[in-house]
């Protein structure tokens, strides 16, 4: 019986109604993951007003969010490896959706951070899964492009929050928005019929005829009547799947992606939390903060998807530390007075080059690890980065408590872009030593 090599099988297919279907239900949960998210940066200037917090407690309280993101990218990304990233991605979307719906019935800092800390489970759970299940039924060639237009629903929520405020807020309340976090509970029905398991994971666990079934849809135009489905040149290392993270020549560019991803969600959730407090502090309305916050995710949205076409035409890694060096220009000098056109210019080439970064982060090290330890590889990556997301907050908070200057505030955003951009420069580096000595198949 002839070999038939997955691999292969996705990587040559044509994009069809298969793809398109992955990317609409694979964008549809990361719209309201950004949308829960980044919900706290909207309704903040409120809730000190109403709560009395000073910005170190308001500070505080965004980062429960963040701890729990943390917590649930490693527990959920290892764990999607052992039960499927479809039944992850369910529990996760329960999370996220129905403890951010109780955010708005909280009536104390106490009781809105605990509901904070279980939707961030799920918020972190639910990225490294739905970002590893759309680069496996990707076509090779436009791989980057795909994973970046789908993560790009992230910002799409992130716009969707922001605009909601403005208009919710005012008449209703800081709740009302909240309530509108409830959406994919509905739809979660639909969500368990449409998305597709992984086919390593169906394989690994003998189910061959139903991986059939879905690589078919995937590629109709390959045989796979007669033929026995294999990962081909998938590496399946003895040992703890965290374990295989630093086997094989991988060390150095899993510890150079903790960096990156690290320093970008520092800079992603300051910017998330702070900008709109900050405009404010410099004399801005709160609906034209809010209109900052929406440059910022517009911007994020043209940098994700340019630079995931520029990396499938050129080298991902290298597009990404030119991005990282962007941002630490344009966060830098968002700081000094500039007419209102070039402040927008600003924050829409912050938004492009912190935000589509760690887009383009979650599709660079989908590609980098292979199908059997990519959820884990992702969800590792994502939580140590979660750390960097818990200092974002509270880095901020600490800054506008001592009354710094505008341009320090955002000098001190900035260094944490120069230092990714020599994260991924070194794992660029190492990639491409890594391929001249001994060339490694990537999944």
């Amino acid at each position: 019986m002839r070999k038939i090599d997955v691999h292969d099988v996705i990587d040559n297919a044509r994009f069809n109604r298969f793809h398109w279907m992955l990317l609409f239900w694979c964008a549809l949960i990361i719209v309201f993951d950004g949308y829960d998210l980044v919900i706290y940066g909207v309704v903040l200037p409120v809730l000190m007003e109403e709560w009395g917090l000073t910005p170190l407690q308001a500070g505080a309280l965004g980062s429960y969010a963040l701890f729990g993101m943390m917590f649930g990218a490693l527990i959920f990304g290892t764990l999607a490896d052992r039960i499927g990233r479809k039944k992850a991605i369910a529990i996760c979307v329960v999370l996220f959706s129905g403890f951010t719906v109780l955010n708005g019935f909280a009536r104390n800092p106490t009781e809105f951070g605990i509901a904070r800390f279980i939707a961030g489970l799920g918020i972190g759970g639910v990225m490294p899964n739905v970002v590893a299940l759309m680069n496996e039924y990707a076509p090779k060639k436009i791989r980057s492009t795909l994973v970046a237009i789908m993560f790009s629903g992230y910002s799409v929520g992130g716009m969707l929050s922001a605009g909601l405020g403005m208009v919710l807020i005012p008449q209703f309340g800081w709740s009302s928005v909240f309530f509108v976090a409830g959406i994919p509970l509905l739809l979660l029905p639909l969500v368990l019929l449409m998305l597709p398991e992984s086919a390593g994971f169906m394989l690994r666990n003998g189910r061959d005829e139903e991986a059939r079934a879905v690589l078919k849809r995937v590629n109709p135009e390959y045989d796979l009547a007669v033929g026995e489905l294999q990962m081909g040149s998938e590496i399946k290392t003895a040992g703890a799947p965290v374990v295989q993270l630093f086997t094989e020549g991988r060390m150095l560019r899993t510890l150079a992606l903790w960096v990156a991803f690290f320093c970008c969600l520092l800079m992603v959730y300051a910017l998330s939390s702070w900008l709109p407090k900050l405009m404010a502090s410099a004399g801005y309305s709160l609906g034209s903060s809010l209109s900052f916050l929406l440059v910022l995710n517009i911007g994020a949205i043209i940098g994700a998807v340019g630079g995931g076409i520029m990396g499938d035409r050129l080298n991902l890694p290298r597009v990404l530390a030119g991005f990282f060096v962007a941002a630490a220009a344009s966060l830098t000098l968002l700081g000094f007075n500039s007419p209102m056109p070039v402040l927008y210019g600003l924050i829409a080439i912050a938004g492009a080059t912190t935000i589509g970064s760690q887009i383009l982060l979650y599709a660079c090290a989908a590609q980098f690890y292979d199908m059997n330890i990519r959820s884990t590889g992702l969800g590792w990556a994502s939580g140590i980065g979660r750390n960097g997301a818990i200092v974002g907050p509270l880095l901020g908070g600490a800054l506008m408590g001592i009354a710094l200057p505008l341009q320090y505030n955002f000098m001190a955003f900035a260094l944490p872009g120069a230092i990714a951009a020599i994260a991924m420069m070194a794992f660029a580096i190492s990639s491409e030593r890594g391929a001249r000595a001994e060339p490694v198949a990537v999944a």
